[in-house]
């Protein structure tokens, strides 16, 4: 663990100054020190951090680059799904409107005969 730079003894001086009884001084500046050893980053720990966190953002951003190309390709499919479904329906309305017309001439030469 790297040293922690506290200056203990300035700090016991002080509290002595202000009046705290030196055993007790000693008591809080010790408590102090190791609660400040236990809890703060070092180095090494941030670190560890911001390498983990770089790979994090690499996994995500390789995770979003699949994501992106299996949506291109769903859009693609349904792209020519679309277009397939299309061309089905213009042979159908084609079918129909020759349909019509054949039905339509069949009734005009009926009424001009009758005429």
């Amino acid at each position: 663990m790297t040293p922690l730079i506290l200056d203990t003894h300035a700090a016991v001086h002080e509290l002595v100054n202000a009046g705290m009884p030196e055993r007790q001084a000693e008591t809080v500046v010790r408590q102090q020190a190791r609660l400040l050893e236990q809890n703060l980053a070092t180095k090494a720990d941030i670190e560890a951090l911001r390498q983990e966190t770089k790979t994090g953002i690499e996994a995500l951003r390789q995770e979003t680059k699949a994501d992106i190309e299996a949506t291109k390709a769903g859009i693609e499919a349904l792209r020519q799904e679309t277009k397939a479904g299309i061309e089905a329906a213009k042979v159908d309305l084609i079918k129909w409107i020759v349909g019509i017309n054949i039905g339509t001439m069949s009734v005009l030469i009926a009424a001009i005969k009758l005429l």
